[in-house]
């Protein structure tokens, strides 16, 4: 007796017929993806030997809309996977673009860069998405409100991983520099295990144990777009392509640096976040406008969180592993502003209610930390 094939000819032509009806719907569904099209003179630039301005404005530009099809593409394996995978492949990859670029520039030997793209991701978040998301939903509104359990919570998460940082600083200030040195290694690597343990507990309290402060309280139930396998085809294309890109991009960071008479700071803390954040401002703000504030807050402080909780101690344990001295001991001005804005969420969030001037505040807090990094003093520059 011969086995029949789990699916025909046919059914299989009708599913690939169906897929490319979904990703088409998928390109022409946003207009970040215009910006597809510098993707093939961003691959060629390095091979045309073009300057490291043009490298970089091109890389930047062609990641952009690879970040948007990248969360496309989790979203609809997380919609084929069940709630518990579907938010853990969420949480793994909400932050994909950072990650890439971060373990790049860690290779690259680049630790400065990797440090400030950090504080960079979490201000970010937490003032310019945010405070985008105030104004934007607050102008047609007298004001909006949100679940202040869920994000109070996740603004203690953040809170933490800030003292994570404030430690390593007052660690160096508190003792002899020639003393400090390996063991500021040691203590990075242990608080950076501690971290994730936090982080995985705090994803069993996110989807297991506190699972209704997190519900969506949109009943509207999401169809995917394309099947499963595509969705795997599609997560792994576009993973590739960022981080080809992304190479060409922190390759010549250096290059600009010299070039435009930045600082690396200023790259890392102002310019490279909005590669990964873009995606999410935009979608961020759509919420907002539709009124949609729990989507709103839970993107920003919960893609900060996961920042601080996740992406930082794997770095420092990536540069372990390599032998690359990735630490938690930033700069003094940079946890400074780091803590500061942490504080000013803290307080903002804490009725669970937004208006269009708490949204003006946190912009302005952000274009003040924009303009101090961007004339900050560059090494080795006269004045």
């Amino acid at each position: 007796m011969e086995s029949q094939p789990l699916l025909s000819s046919r059914d299989t032509h009708s599913i690939v017929i169906a897929d490319l009806h979904g990703v088409k719907n998928i390109l022409v569904g946003s207009y970040l993806n215009v910006l597809l099209l510098f993707i093939p003179f961003a691959l060629a630039s390095e091979s045309l030997h073009w300057s490291d301005s043009v490298i970089f404005t091109l890389n930047f530009i062609a990641i952009i809309p690879l970040a948007k099809l990248l969360g496309t593409a989790t979203e609809e394996l997380a919609l084929r996977s069940g709630s518990v995978v579907g938010a853990l492949l969420n949480a793994t990859f909400g932050n994909a673009i950072e990650l890439i670029l971060g373990i790049i520039a860690l290779r690259a030997g680049l630790i400065r860069v990797v440090q400030a793209s950090i504080i960079g991701s979490i201000l970010s978040n937490l003032l310019l998405v945010l405070g985008c998301c105030f104004l934007a939903g607050g102008l047609s509104r007298y004001e909006q409100s949100f679940n202040v359990t869920a994000a109070q919570t996740s603004s203690s998460l953040l809170a933490l991983t800030t003292l994570s940082i404030i430690i390593p600083a007052a660690f160096v200030k508190g003792f002899p520099q020639n003393d400090v040195n390996h063991a500021l290694l040691d203590l990075s690597h242990g608080v950076a295990i501690i971290l994730l343990i936090v982080y995985a507990l705090s994803l069993l309290f996110q989807l297991r144990t506190h699972s209704d402060l997190y519900e969506d309280v949109d009943d509207h139930e999401e169809e995917p777009t394309i099947s499963l396998a595509a969705a795997v085809v599609m997560l792994i294309v576009v993973t590739l392509l960022v981080a080809w890109h992304a190479e060409y991009l922190v390759g010549s960071i250096e290059g600009i640096v010299t070039q435009w008479h930045l600082s690396e700071t200023f790259v890392g803390v102002i310019l490279l976040p909005i590669v990964g954040n873009a995606a999410e401002h935009v979608s961020s703000v759509t919420f907002a406008m539709k009124n949609k504030m729990e989507l709103c807050v839970g993107i920003a402080i919960g893609s900060s969180t996961q920042v601080g909780l996740f992406l930082t101690p794997f770095l420092v344990i990536t540069g372990w592993m390599i032998g690359q001295p990735m630490t938690l001991y930033f700069e003094t001005f940079e946890t400074a502003l780091l803590f500061a804005s942490v504080l000013i969420v803290n307080y903002l969030i804490q009725d669970g209610k937004s208006n269009w001037l708490e949204g003006t505040m946190l912009l302005s807090v952000y274009a003040m930390i924009a303009v101090a990094f961007y004339n900050a003093p560059i090494p080795g520059d006269g004045f």
